[in-house]
């Protein structure tokens, strides 16, 4: 006998269905009868409809507002306000700034850096380098005047304008100008005057010599700072406008020096004349002595 509890095929009625009378003896089916057939299970139905539309309905989104939720009327309001802020306290400002700037800058360009004074004076400039190189050749010239090799070694090495020589001046001066005396051939007064007079002339040689090579570095850093000049921007001018004073001081120092070797070389002149006049003295004396005791002795 069939178990219609194990039957596989479940009978399936419809939700809404219409009950018609029957006669009592239609209601009477076999069981073949009773099984109706198979339906799929997505087939859609009244209540399946009802489900899905009720799951849409929770999970689509609600309505949601944009930038973190802050009304865009209010952003807009803010930003305006923000921005008359910005024109009163700092575009005015700005442009009051902005105006003193430019009239500040058209008087510099037209009465303190004019461009057609500051051409005249590069072309100024260009020109007296130009005379400056003239100069230079000048005093460049060869002057070398000795006949005789002792003479024409010493004249080369004075007019070398090259201090590293100055060790050799004092032999090349004795080569030409000879040695003191030795002690039995003169008086020690005149081996003394004249041990110093040679003395303080290759002192006055050997600075002679530097200060030479002083005035040739001197010639060689104001063509530099010529050069520099005609480069220079209006506003580095006043830098090396600055480094040409320093250079002036030094040359003023080196004049001074040049000057107290002048006065040193004066004073030993004047000091031999001391001396030859205390010597001529002191043998006047001894001559006056001799010839006293020669008429005393007849």
């Amino acid at each position: 006998m069939t178990d219609f509890k194990r039957t596989l095929i479940k009978l399936r009625k419809p939700l809404f269905r219409r009950r018609k009378d029957q006669p009592q003896a239609a209601r009477t089916t076999t069981i073949a009868d009773r099984i109706e057939p198979r339906h799929s299970w997505y087939r859609p139905t009244l209540l399946k409809t009802a489900m899905v539309a009720l799951a849409l309905v929770i999970i689509l989104p609600t309505r949601a507002n944009g930038q973190l939720g802050i009304d865009t009327a209010a952003l807009l309001a803010a930003l305006s306000k923000m921005q008359s802020l910005m024109n009163t306290f700092i575009a005015t400002p700005l442009k009051t700034i902005n105006q003193a700037e430019q009239s500040i800058s058209s008087y510099e360009k037209q009465v303190m850096y004019p461009l057609t004074a500051i051409n005249q004076v590069k072309t100024a400039v260009t020109q007296f380098e130009s005379q400056f190189a003239n100069i230079n050749t000048i005093f460049h010239v060869n002057v070398s005047s000795a006949t005789l090799p002792q003479s024409q070694s010493l004249e080369t090495t004075l007019l070398s304008r090259n201090a590293s020589n100055v060790p050799t001046v004092s032999s090349q001066y004795q080569s030409v100008y000879g040695v003191v005396m030795a002690q039995n051939t003169a008086s020690p007064q005149v081996r003394t005057m004249t041990d110093m007079t040679d003395a303080q002339a290759q002192d006055a040689m050997k600075r002679a010599l530097q200060i030479d090579a002083l005035a040739e570095a001197e010639l060689t850093e104001a063509t530099q700072i010529g050069q520099q000049i005609q480069q220079a921007a209006p506003g580095s001018a006043p830098i090396v406008e600055a480094e040409a004073d320093v250079w002036v001081v030094r040359a003023n120092a080196y004049t001074q020096e040049a000057l107290a070797e002048l006065m040193r070389s004066r004073s030993i002149d004047l000091a031999n004349q001391s001396e030859i006049a205390k010597l001529a003295s002191s043998d006047n004396t001894s001559n006056s002595g001799l010839i006293n005791g020669a008429l005393t002795s007849k």
